[in-house]
């Protein structure tokens, strides 16, 4: 049960952070987006680390967190410019669904078999976050070089999940700062190699910097979710982050839930109810 708490709470603050995050890709490029996010969270969980002082951590806790670290910058800079190509109606629940379905399948071969009812709470979450995502219909034909991009973030992200999930309970948090590190070198290296430009303006930066705080935020409980229960649960519960990004869209921006949208929140409340089981 606190598992499941864990990782609905992480979903609450990782849908804020992605409205943030989104907010800013539509002032300025995505790769520059991410690397002030994942900048903004290394102090956060620097001062998590010296509050707690855990012991030193083991070089595979590192490694896991810097691995999963840089495959979900990957996957930001990935779903931002797929996102920049126009069919996000079909992007945002594509990318979503993936993310959750990869550490759910993963889950079940690397973890413990979950209960019937906790595995169809899993499934089920799955197909509230495609609802939940879906926007106005696309008009015309979507690139499959699109529809490419939004599975590659998709993967990634599952990835990012499943790799931190094998981070040991005595490491803490320090595969946290392992991946913020390693991502936000990762992003420096290929800033250079593409020449990509690093100016932004201030709105920009409080709008990503805002996101890698709610980011690593969500990151940390993500971490003690999945330590705490079965990746094949906590992923897809974790991966339902578009409902708070949904809601924050109609406060902030006044848009309208369409009735795929309102059927996805039933089915979201029902994955909870089924996955506490």
């Amino acid at each position: 049960m606190l598992s499941l708490l864990f990782a609905a709470t992480s979903a609450l603050i990782w849908g804020a952070g992605d409205f943030a995050g989104g907010k800013a890709s539509q002032r300025t490029n995505s790769v520059g987006i991410a690397l002030v996010a994942e900048l903004a969270g290394i102090p956060l969980v620097i001062g998590w680390l010296l509050v707690t002082r855990p012991g030193v951590p083991a070089a595979a806790d590192l490694g896991w967190g810097a691995a999963a670290g840089v495959l979900g910058v990957a996957g930001l800079v990935v779903f931002y410019r797929a996102l920049s190509g126009g069919a996000m109606s079909v992007v945002a629940p594509l990318t979503a669904t993936t993310t959750a379905a990869v550490p759910l399948l993963l889950g079940l071969v690397l973890d413990r078999r979950p209960s019937t009812l906790a595995l169809a709470g899993a499934v089920l979450a799955v197909v509230a976050i495609t609802l939940v995502s879906a926007g106005p219909s696309a008009g015309g034909t979507v690139s499959k070089r699109l529809v490419a991009a939004a599975l590659a973030a998709g993967v990634l992200f599952g990835g990012y999940f499943t790799l931190l999930a094998q981070t040991s309970h005595e490491s803490g948090m320090w595969p946290l700062l392992s991946g913020r590190v390693a991502g936000a070198v990762g992003l420096l290296v290929a800033m250079r190699l593409m020449r990509v430009p690093t100016r932004m303006d201030g709105t920009s930066v409080v709008l990503a910097g805002t996101a890698g705080v709610f980011d690593v935020t969500a990151n940390a409980f993500y971490l003690m979710a999945v330590r705490d229960g079965m990746l094949s649960i906590a992923a897809p519960i974790a991966s339902l982050y578009p409902v708070s990004t949904v809601f924050l869209a109609m406060a902030v921006d006044r848009e309208r839930m369409r009735p795929l949208q309102i059927t996805g929140l039933g089915l979201a409340a029902a994955a909870l109810v089924l996955s506490a089981a």
